[in-house]
């Protein structure tokens, strides 16, 4: 009994120093970045000496980056796209999991392989559509395109799944039409799928930049990754500001991730391949 149970711990051990060393090379970057942010300009490779500590690259870097009316853009598209996709993925999600009609899987095939065409893919088209409709250079050519995705309708069908249908056919007996079920009964129970939802698709349009590079050319509908792709062309040669700019970008989607990573880890796991 000896034995196994030194080769059980010994391999718990191997296993908590891959982790461990994994996390310092995903962690590294990351805290090279916040310290460069930190330093003055030119002292970045001097992280000893308590002289070259300061925090106003991050004012400087706001600043001249203009990143307050970004934040507002990208804010006001990121939430719009997210509310759009939450409707558009449950109303669909809902219909592929629980209502019966011909053609049903092959719709289903169609979503997913929407999942496999890049995104530039359609870029032509997509910019045709949005010119025909005199949506270039308007809010409705960053938040339109991706208002609906194959992945969250797939996300939510899977998940409407693992309800029990008894819960509806409870609901159906004592009056409620199919709305009023996906409404009060399914959405709610289907929380954690939600909040995974909305992480992976408010952190995606806030990280995106070919949208407002290709189908913008505004200054006041400027992202923050446009910004930031502006600030860093202008200061090329200043680490400490360009880092400060970086963190600044960065700061908003960390945040929420940790906020919401309880949820967005059950939603996962709660998700996986049903038929």
């Amino acid at each position: 009994m000896t034995k196994p149970s030194l080769i059980s711990q010994n391999s718990n051990l191997y296993v908590l120093g891959i982790l461990l060393f994994l996390m310092v090379m995903i962690m590294l970057p990351l805290v090279v970045v916040l310290f460069t942010s930190l330093t003055l300009p030119g002292t970045a490779s001097n992280f000893t000496s308590k002289s070259v500590w300061t925090l106003s690259n991050y004012h400087d870097a706001w600043e001249r980056g203009k990143f307050l009316l970004a934040f507002g853009n990208s804010t006001l598209v990121a939430l719009a796209v997210t509310a759009l996709q939450i409707v558009t993925s449950a109303l669909a999600g809902y219909a592929l999991a629980r209502l019966k009609f011909r053609g049903r899987q092959a719709l289903l095939l169609i979503v997913l392989a929407t999942l496999v065409i890049p995104f530039q893919l359609l870029v032509i088209p997509i910019f045709l559509v949005l010119k025909w409709g005199h949506l270039i250079n308007t809010y409705g050519a960053l938040i339109l395109p991706t208002a609906v995705n194959g992945f969250g309708i797939f996300l939510l069908r899977q998940y409407f799944q693992g309800v029990p249908v008894e819960l509806e056919e409870a609901a159906a007996l004592d009056g409620a039409n199919r709305l009023q079920i996906l409404l009060k009964i399914m959405l709610p129970l289907s929380r954690p799928a939600l909040v995974t939802l909305f992480l992976f698709t408010f952190i995606g349009e806030w990280n995106d930049l070919f949208k407002p590079l290709v189908f913008t050319t505004r200054p006041e509908l400027r992202t923050v990754q446009l910004a930031l792709a502006e600030f860093q062309e202008q200061f090329t040669n200043n680490w400490s500001l360009m880092m400060a700019a970086v963190t600044i970008a960065t700061v908003p989607v960390v945040v929420l991730f940790l906020i919401g990573q309880r949820q967005f880890i059950r939603g996962i796991a709660a998700t996986g391949i049903k038929n």
